[in-house]
């Protein structure tokens, strides 16, 4: 695997703590800036309550098509997709805890959301 330049890490459902409304709207807002200022992340991985973005009744699922349609790569922790009993999460592909330390060692920066 090559060295990748950074790996963004979403771990909850939506971005920084409080107000699930609201962490859900900065989330979606942080999404669509990447994606329109093509700052694309080489990688993001997804686990913990974050894998709940990628459920088919995420608020911010188009955001996360688009982001891999530009070319972002998304992986989402397999144990945690079945733990919230996500079958098919609608980007990305399902991945394995050691696909995630993998990525953390190969990347420059890692970024937590």
């Amino acid at each position: 695997m090559k060295k990748l330049t950074d790996l963004l890490q979403i771990t909850r459902y939506g971005m920084g703590d409080g107000d699930t409304e609201l962490a859900i709207k900065l989330l979606g807002n942080y999404i669509n800036i990447l994606v329109a200022d093509n700052r694309l992340p080489s990688f993001i991985v997804f686990y913990n309550e974050g894998v709940k973005v990628l459920a088919d009744n995420s608020p911010v699922k188009d955001q996360l098509i688009k982001l891999e349609e530009k070319g972002a790569k998304l992986i989402a922790c397999s144990t945690c997709l079945d733990y919230y009993n996500i079958t098919e999460p609608v980007a990305g592909i399902k991945g394995t805890m050691p696909d995630i330390i993998t990525l953390q060692s190969k990347a420059d920066k890692i970024i937590n959301l």
